[in-house]
């Protein structure tokens, strides 16, 4: 086994069957952070096991919802999904990039059965294109990346903030750095001019005033820049 996870066994909140999860250990190495709060880590990637599939029934989802207290209806909508599937999954002390992918879309499948909030399939989708970025494959990085971005816009409109530890101006923050990445300089300036045109974000939220305000500088300089080959 990896020196950076260690084994633990927990009840599955469908099946109730105790199932084989790793953790990984807190105290890990950053070497950087993208735009979009994608962090590097040094020699270990916990991103492969940020999903918990039970190896009795499939059952895919992060840690928090795997460990909390499920609503009956969606247990039961879950439970008769996956009593005639018989998706038993193989346990693995050591996840690969395909069994990263593959905890993240079954999740993602689940998410969809009980018509989970946007806010939680976007989170989602975005640690999964994450995890094609580690493996540097951009178009189905980009995918993923866009559904976040649609995913999160859809949130703002229609959800409760803040949401764990993202605000509604750290959302905001997040679509516009998510469309700055797939290159839509149009979409991520709509979003970041939203922040840095409030100074109440300023006041409560001075770092992610700052992101916003540092990303839209990037963003202009290369809308100039564009401008510039354009008129030639």
């Amino acid at each position: 086994m990896d020196p950076h996870t260690f084994l633990v066994e927990k009840p599955c909140p469908v099946c109730m069957k105790k199932t084989r999860v790793i953790k990984t250990r807190s105290r890990l190495m950053v070497e950087k952070t993208d735009e979009d709060f994608c962090v590097h880590y040094k020699g270990f990637n916990p991103y492969f096991y940020k999903i918990w599939v039970c190896e009795h029934c499939g059952y895919a989802a992060d840690e928090k919802t795997f460990l909390d207290k499920m609503p009956e209806r969606h247990r039961k909508a879950l439970w008769e999904f996956l009593a005639n599937k018989q998706l038993e999954f193989e346990f693995k002390e050591e996840r690969d990039l395909p069994d990263a992918i593959a905890s993240f879309q079954l999740a993602l499948s689940y998410l969809d059965i009980i018509d989970a909030p946007p806010s939680k399939k976007a989170s989602m989708n975005l640690q999964l294109g994450w995890i094609y970025r580690f493996n540097e494959e951009t178009e189905k990085e980009n995918e993923y990346l866009l559904k976040a971005a649609e995913l999160y816009d859809l949130s703002i409109t229609k959800e409760r903030y803040p949401i764990g530890n993202l605000t509604d101006s750290g959302a905001m923050y997040l679509v516009g750095a998510l469309y700055y990445r797939l290159g839509d300089l149009d979409k991520c300036a709509q979003h970041l001019s939203r922040i840095i045109g409030d100074q109440s974000v300023r006041a409560r939220e001075p770092k992610i005033f700052d992101k916003a305000r540092d990303l839209w500088g990037d963003v202009r300089a290369l809308q100039n820049e564009e401008k510039k080959k354009a008129a030639k």
